[in-house]
This record gives C-alpha cells, sequence and structure tokens, in this order.
C-alpha cells in the first residue's frame, strides 16, 4: 500500500515538472517572438525581415560587406548601428559623417550618379522612400541584383525602427540599446517631467529662401512639442508631416505663446530676408504676444532640422527648457 502511495506521489510529481517545463517554454517561446517581432521587425539567423517604406515585405542578409547609403540621417544610424559604407552623398564638411569620410561621393541629394553607385559593386542599398527621385532608381537597382532597404523617417519611432533593423543587420545588439533603448528611456523622463498643466500655443514654421510654410505635429519637431503638451495651432488644418500653408489670419487668430522656426538652406541671409518680407514686415506681426515676449525663437539645425537620432533625447530637452525654464534647468 505504501509502495502503491510512493508511487502514485512521485507519478503526479513528475506530471507537475513537465507541466512546469512546459509552461516555462511557452513563456521563452512567446519572449523570443515578441523580440523578433520588435517595430514588425523578424530577425532570422541570417536575415531580417520587415515591411519597408514602400509597403513591400523585403528580407536583407545580415552582414551586408558593400553598402550605399543614399541619405545622410540614415548614413548617421547606420554607422551608429555598427555599419560600414562604400559610398555616400556629398556633404560639407559640417555634415559629413566621421565614420564614413573616407567612403566615395555617389552625387548629390537629388542628382545619383546611378553609374558611380554600380561601380562600387553594392551588396546593400539603403535610401528614402519619401524622396521620389531616388525611388525612380530602385528598379535599376533591384535588376542588377541588390537589396534595397527604403525607408520613411518623420518621428522619433520611425528613428527607434531604424535602429532596431540596422542593428539587426549587424548583429549589434549593444548598440541597439545604447542607440534606441537608453535614448527612449531619457525621452520618456523627459516628457514625463513637463508640466501638464500649461497647454501653450504654439506655431511652427519652416522658412527657406523660397517659402514659408508650418508644420503640424506630424513633423518630427512638432511630434517632440505634442509632447511636450503645447497645443499647434495648425493641427486644425493638418496633423500630417507635410507642409502647410503659411496664414497671418489664422496665427493673428490664435495668437500662439511661442512661435518656433526651422530654417533650411545654405544662404542663411535670404532666407532672413524672405521671412521679413512674407512676414515680419506684417505690421500685424508685432502684435503678437509671443512676439511681444522675446517668443519668437529660431531652432538649430543640427538638433531640429537635420535628423537628432542619437541625440533625440537633447532635441527634447532643448525644448523642453524653453518651454518650461522653471523645471529645466
Amino acid at each position: 500500500m505504501i509502495v502503491a502511495l510512493l508511487l502514485l506521489a512521485a507519478c503526479s510529481s513528475n506530471q507537475d515538472l513537465g507541466a512546469s517545463v512546459e509552461v516555462e517554454d511557452q513563456m521563452e517561446e512567446n519572449l523570443v517572438e515578441k523580440e523578433e517581432l520588435e517595430y514588425g521587425i523578424k530577425i532570422n539567423e541570417d536575415s531580417v525581415s520587415f515591411v519597408d517604406g514602400r509597403d513591400k515585405e523585403v528580407t536583407i542578409s545580415k552582414h551586408p560587406e558593400r553598402v550605399v547609403v543614399l541619405f545622410d540621417s540614415y548614413l548617421e544610424v547606420w554607422c551608429k548601428s555598427g555599419g560600414t559604407v562604400v559610398g555616400r552623398l556629398e556633404a560639407p564638411p559640417e555634415k559629413l559623417v566621421e565614420e564614413a569620410k573616407d567612403a566615395e561621393p555617389v552625387g548629390k541629394q537629388g542628382a545619383i550618379n546611378v553609374e558611380k553607385v554600380l561601380s562600387l559593386e553594392p551588396d546593400l542599398i539603403i535610401l528614402n522612400s519619401n524622396q521620389k527621385s531616388q525611388m525612380e532608381l530602385v528598379p535599376i537597382f533591384e535588376e542588377n541584383g541588390i537589396e534595397i532597404i527604403a525607408l520613411n523617417y518623420f518621428v522619433k519611432d520611425d528613428y527607434f525602427r531604424m535602429v532596431r533593423l540596422f542593428t539587426a543587420i549587424n548583429e549589434r545588439e549593444d548598440l541597439y540599446e545604447e542607440y534606441a533603448v537608453k535614448v527612449r528611456k531619457e525621452i520618456e523622463k523627459i516628457i514625463d517631467k513637463a508640466p501638464k498643466d500649461k497647454e501653450y500655443k504654439i506655431l511652427l514654421m519652416m522658412a527657406s529662401a523660397k517659402s514659408i510654410t508650418v508644420r503640424g505635429s506630424g513633423s518630427t519637431v512638432g511630434e517632440m512639442l505634442k509632447d511636450l503638451n503645447t497645443i499647434n495651432i495648425s493641427d486644425s488644418v493638418s496633423t500630417g508631416p507635410d507642409a502647410i500653408a503659411f496664414s497671418m489670419e489664422k496665427v493673428l487668430e490664435e495668437d500662439p505663446d511661442f512661435i518656433f522656426v526651422q530654417t533650411t538652406g545654405s544662404d542663411k541671409e535670404k532666407v532672413l530676408e524672405r521671412l521679413k518680407k512674407d512676414v515680419e514686415e506684417n505690421p500685424a506681426w508685432s502684435s503678437l504676444k509671443a512676439v511681444q515676449e522675446d517668443r519668437y525663437i529660431f531652432l538649430p539645425k543640427d538638433l531640429y532640422m537635420y535628423k537628432a537620432n542619437h541625440r533625440y533625447a537633447e532635441a527634447y530637452e532643448g525644448l523642453a527648457k524653453i518651454l518650461y525654464p522653471d523645471v529645466f534647468r
């Protein structure tokens, strides 16, 4: 009788152990699946699969050896993610990515030298899916058997997804932790610290030598300002990333607390002339609250015109210090 009871207890114990192991295996499998599908990216043994900026599912081989990057902001992210390049766009000294300085220039943003690109015999080309002139070159590259990564980059999740993708391809989890996980945590701390009871109204302008437009919360800087609890007066027109026509009537009606200006183009004097002619010379401009209270602010290009990338938290903090100087010192 005692032997029978012992056998029954042992059998029950083995069943419990088997069930426990099964649960642990399932939990581990779910964790791996979650990690592999982070940002919709599936990390395979020798490749990485994802849906690109064309809404096309693509698979890229790990550890490409000859890479050409056709967008400066992506170039910096690729290099910070452990990648190397043989080709890049022409760039002035102040915009040159240090890790890519020895790579061959293959043309300018809107004028890529296709023959030059192909002569480098790339196994991977990274480009901007939001730029029509680059996307028109994709069939030529694919006909030559070259793998393509075509991406959009408007808001911070686009940046984090890009880092996840590039570090997976280069198998550099340490750099993913440094340039994505750590940066996201720093941004979240800043957002959590920002006052929730202010809700300043803001206007975000984009000034070039040719035109003055405004941006909503779907733009890179617009998202930062929204995360910091401001109200973008242009969101009533559009919350997307695209340019919105400037309306003095709308600005006067809303009378924003802050006016932020992003400038684009190499000729700063011509940009300022355009601003003066189209905006500042209007007698009503000086009546705005933001202008009278010295809250008409030009944002530095390195963080707010070009993509902030690994300096994203620094960009958030810069805006937070302007909006809430008593909180962010």
